[in-house]
């Protein structure tokens, strides 16, 4: 059975990382778009749909990503050095707007799907142009001659300058530049350490095993080890998918290149992700890992073994979007023009409540239930992340859905 995992807003960082001092501008960390399952064994990125991707096409060259809230160019500038990058980003007017920029690794990173190949992107918004990777604004740390770029296959990491076709190499890099749709806002404090062995990240409000599993472990084992885990008095581990793995990366450290003296314990070595490599001729023998020497994402064979640090959703804010105790479905998710409800055979009536992303109630209303199914009409809402509470009697449940109209 596929989970379904409900988080607040959370708001990553997309800018460079000092101590604890964070900027955000993207809401929530989407899914990797994975929704091909690879094995049979519980815990793989295809069982957990917590942020699903979703755009909205603005017919004028860009594309807004209506889970991190940024903008995007939908047809990259094409190949060219760091330098003309930053540039042609910076005078940039698409849209109406002249505040264009490059993006960061994690705002790179986001909107890439690894569900599809070369190009790891959803081709149904953003158009093809040929590029091999794309540049980001970060340079590795204390370098001046190597950038932190995305590549086609769905990975990111550090590349010399020279390496692009402008420069003398051999490889198209491209710019593709992006913008802050709302006012980028600060958190003082990225990190706690809860003192039971198990980190908060602010910024994306999950929570992190502070101490990796000392063995390294085979990606089926470490599926199997982490939907396992009993810490901190929760039993709802999970293996990290791997934009989940990346948004721990510090690109302002190195070997390791996480956040000290939180995660000083992973040391440098390769962490599995719960995300497989889209396999070719149907061959789905390797899966997606981060290496900390670096921070670099890339891939090894399922078969070898690698570490595992463990995540989970903050309790106070995740809620599974799945049948709870078997008695409320909601579906089609995402939905178009309606949202199924399909109650018990004895429910005969309960309250109905729609928020949007920030809590705002748009729907507040009791329904009657004249069969075991209820419809419920989208007409007039907006496409976007709802949270869709059911109460029948005592029993309160919470769904989120995404509507997106045809």
């Amino acid at each position: 059975m596929k989970k379904r995992l409900l988080f607040g807003i959370i708001i990553i960082n997309s800018t460079l990382f000092f101590g604890q001092s964070v900027s955000k501008t993207i809401h929530l960390l989407p899914d990797t778009g994975q929704t091909t399952s690879y094995t049979a064994t519980f815990g793989e990125d295809h069982d957990y749909l917590i942020n699903t991707p979703s755009y909205t096409n603005n017919g004028d060259g860009t594309i807004t990503d209506k889970v991190t809230g940024l903008m995007w160019q939908q047809a990259d500038g094409g190949e060219m050095t760091l330098e003309n990058a930053i540039t042609y980003c910076n005078n940039l007017v698409l849209g109406g707007h002249s505040d264009w920029r490059l993006p960061t690794p994690i705002e790179a990173h986001s909107i890439l799907i690894h569900e599809n190949g070369n190009p790891a992107i959803n081709t149904t918004y953003f158009t093809p142009t040929g590029a091999e990777y794309w540049w980001t604004s970060v340079y590795e740390n204390n370098s001046t001659t190597k950038v932190w770029v995305t590549n086609a296959g769905g990975g990111i990491g550090n590349h010399l300058k020279t390496e692009t076709i402008s420069a003398g190499g051999t490889k198209k890099i491209h710019a593709r530049a992006v913008r802050n749709i709302s006012t980028p806002t600060t958190i003082t404090n990225h990190f706690t350490d809860n003192g039971d062995e198990t980190i908060t990240d602010k910024l994306t409000q999950l929570i992190w095993q502070k101490v990796p599993n000392t063995s390294a472990l085979t990606w089926e084992n470490a599926l199997t080890y982490a939907e396992g885990l009993s810490l901190a008095n929760a039993s709802d581990w999970r293996l990290p998918n791997i934009k989940e793995l990346q948004s721990l990366n510090n690109e302002l450290a190195t070997n390791p290149s996480v956040f000290s003296p939180y995660f000083s314990s992973l040391g440098a070595k390769k962490y599995w992700s719960s995300t497989t490599l889209r396999p070719n001729n149907n061959n789905p023998s390797s899966a997606w890992y981060w290496y900390t020497q670096y921070g670099i994402t890339t891939y090894d064979m399922k078969t070898n073994s690698n570490y595992v640090i463990c995540v989970r959703g903050n309790p106070t804010l995740a809620v599974k979007q799945e049948t709870l105790q078997g008695s409320i479905k909601v579906y089609p998710n995402p939905a178009s023009d309606y949202v199924l409800i399909s109650f018990p055979n004895n429910t005969l009536s309960a309250k109905i409540e729609l928020a949007d992303t920030l809590g705002k109630v748009i729907i507040n209303k009791q329904i009657k239930i004249n069969a075991t199914e209820y419809r419920f009409d989208t007409d007039g809402i907006s496409d976007g992340i709802y949270y869709l509470s059911l109460q029948n009697g005592t029993k309160k449940e919470t769904f989120k859905i995404l509507i997106q109209k045809k």
